[in-house]
């Protein structure tokens, strides 16, 4: 998920709100339009600052609903222009947004040290819970942002912050604007759909230029015979935005270190987690360590299937056979297909790339009762569809949704959900969120459509909040918790009554054979060892990478990836695209994998039912709704009935 990273921390609430308006996303022509907004935004910030500090100490609660308002005023213009950044097909704008983000980033940077504020926050009295939690945070963050430290610390951690803003979004932009291709013959693409290439442009030889988006690049891959084709593209893309991003990630590492030492802390981990589920960094390392013992003699497991796979496709004897990086997933596939059955590509003429949305929306009705109702806006691009999100029981209008799906040049080059607008029942506000991906337009392979319905288990959580203070809303939740809703749902794919709803939104489209949906159901779980090993190598680079000691990160991603089986590949330099590592997830990618946690213990309530309304709407009114507004294991305690545990999680690993 793309969280836009807001210095306000987050939560939410329950009910309808009643006869609010919905959302209409601005329309700018060029980047003046960008700029002239992002001048009001600031104007109107700098004026509710002034309000706040002329405030007297017995304001109380009001000092609160004062700073959502600020908050909400924030959300008005740079939320929007937050998704545009990464979606919309004009430089100049998508430039105007990056630079009036950065504006509005100096500008909080510098209002929470208020040494004024923060010591109104500290005479609040909170009315109750909500209150008290939306208080105990803001708290969290004006002190995160220094208003406790000395003049000098101050004024060094506004600067840090400041540069931090400026240096992710250089490292974003080179991997969203990365122009690597390369060039392949017909011959060369052998195996590869052609969906995947036939459209590409050619050179002067006639060879296809095929780019990194997904799309392209993944089924290169995964499905070329030509073992030099793979190497190719998995170098190519192992690669992209190269050099100035792993020297722009060393001096994001470096700033926050120094940043956590102006707060007492050695560490940016330490630092970053004791506002998380996990605490600190010790927990989350005896947590990667359960992990890495459970998965461990699986990997080497899986890894020898594959080997044997090669051999016997290399003609090679199996003491010679080594798999390297781009074989992965090629002999995955492979095995997949002649132990189950399965291809990946069967899936496409059963899931449509529009149906699959249609699909996505009804589940949300049958579980949720809420409907996806298209409308008419001027959007980004014609690609961009808008849709008002309806209350069944009501038939009012609670949020407004919008997806991107296909790939194009400059876009954003993952799948993503932006949730740039959040509700306040203060105010009757309604929330907005954009789901983004990069999917085939020929349809949809069933690992895509699970990739889709993740994100769409974001966007679910965005819409579905309803809570008293704007910056509480949505997925403003813990870090450590934020995955949880969206990785819930992916296994909904394998449910042969849940993919039914196919028929129920496209009358022509067939129904997955129950034979091969069981196998692909098992097929899903094979080389788990080596997906899971790989998530756990990406957390503990994270925290390695941001820990005590400073490390080169591309030295230390070398050390890290060769000392796995499959070892590492000299000149390689995933670091340089790996987003997460230098924005919101910084100290935080274990994230996923703790999320998983509690994901798959939500899923024990589905058990059986992966389509009663009366457990969807348990888990919306409490889960969903609730967003950061209570605590996540608060949350997951009302949903189950009990504390969570990671009993379903390790069971899942053994599948």
């Amino acid at each position: 998920m793309k969280k836009h990273l807001l210095a306000l921390v987050a939560t939410a609430a329950v009910g309808l709100a009643a006869h609010a308006a919905p959302y209409t996303m601005p329309v700018y022509a060029n980047a003046a339009d960008v700029n002239a907004d992002c001048d009001r935004m600031m104007a109107d910030l700098t004026a509710g600052q002034q309000k706040i500090e002329a405030m007297p100490d017995t304001s109380g609660v009001a000092l609160l609903k004062e700073l959502d308002a600020m908050y909400r005023r924030y959300e008005d213009s740079d939320g929007p222009m937050s998704l545009l950044t990464a979606v919309h097909p004009d430089k100049a704008i998508r430039d105007a947004t990056e630079a009036c983000d950065l504006r509005y980033q100096a500008f909080n940077a510098k209002f929470q040290q208020s040494a004024k504020v923060y010591a109104l926050l500290k005479q609040v009295q909170p009315a109750d819970d909500i209150d008290r939690r939306f208080l105990t945070d803001t708290l969290n963050a004006f002190e995160d942002a220094g208003a406790g430290l000395s003049p000098e610390k101050q004024k060094r951690a506004e600067e840090i912050n400041n540069e931090i803003n400026r240096l992710s979004q250089e490292f974003e932009r080179r991997v969203r604007e990365d122009k690597t291709q390369e060039a392949f013959t017909e011959a060369e693409l052998k195996g590869v759909p052609a969906d995947a290439w036939k459209t590409a442009k050619r050179d002067e030889q006639g060879r296809y230029l095929l780019g990194m988006a997904y799309p392209v690049s993944g089924p290169v891959i995964e499905r070329a015979v030509n073992p030099r084709t793979r190497e190719r593209m998995w170098r190519a893309f192992s690669s992209r935005a190269g050099a100035e991003n792993i020297k722009t990630l060393s001096q994001l590492v470096a700033l926050r270190r120094e940043y956590a030492s102006l707060f007492g802390f050695q560490s940016y981990p330490d630092f970053a987690t004791r506002r998380r589920m996990a605490q600190n960094e010790a927990t989350v390392q005896k947590f990667l360590g359960t992990v890495k013992d459970a998965v461990q003699a699986r990997e080497r497991a899986d890894i020898e299937v594959l080997r044997s796979f090669k051999a016997k496709d290399t003609k090679q004897k199996l003491a010679d056979t080594k798999i390297e990086r781009w074989d992965s997933s090629y002999y995955t596939e492979k095995a997949r297909k002649a132990k189950f059955a399965v291809d990946e590509e069967q899936f496409r003429p059963y899931f449509p790339s529009d149906a699959s949305v249609k699909f996505v929306f009804r589940l949300a009705t049958r579980l949720f009762g809420v409907d996806f109702v298209p409308v008419k806006e001027t959007l980004w691009h014609p690609d961009a569809q808008a849709f008002e999100v309806v209350d069944l029981a009501t038939r009012q209008p609670i949020a407004t949704f919008y997806v991107d799906l296909y790939p194009r040049e400059d876009k954003f080059s993952h799948a993503a959900m932006w949730g740039f607008r959040n509700p306040s029942t203060l105010v009757n506000r309604l929330p907005a969120g954009g789901l983004v991906a990069n999917l085939n337009r020929q349809g949809l392979t069933i690992g895509e459509l699970e990739t889709l319905l993740h994100e769409f288990g974001h966007g679910l959580h965005q819409v579905l909040s309803h809570t008293r203070y704007g910056s509480q809303g949505g997925t403003n939740v813990l870090l450590d918790f934020v995955e949880a809703p969206s990785q819930m749902l992916e296994d909904w794919v394998y449910d042969a009554k849940t993919l039914a709803l196919f028929q129920e939104v496209c009358k022509t489209c067939k129904p997955v054979p129950a034979a091969l949906l069981q196998r692909a159901d098992k097929a899903h779980h094979f080389a788990k060892g080596i997906r899971v090993s790989r998530q756990h190598l990406y957390a503990s680079y994270d925290l390695a990478l941001y820990g005590r000691d400073a490390r080169d990160p591309l030295a230390l991603w070398a050390a890290m990836e060769g000392d796995t089986p499959l070892g590492h590949v000299d000149g390689t330099m995933l670091p340089a695209s790996f987003g997460h590592l230098a924005s919101g997830y910084a100290a935080g990618y274990y994230s996923y994998m703790w999320s998983l946690v509690v994901a798959e213990d939500l899923r024990t309530a589905f058990e059986g039912k992966r389509l009663s309304p009366e457990v969807g709407k348990r888990y919306r009114d409490t889960v969903l709704a609730n967003g950061g507004q209570v605590a996540p294991q608060d949350l997951v305690k009302q949903f189950l009935g009990r504390p969570t545990d990671s009993r379903a999680f390790f069971k899942s690993l053994n599948k």
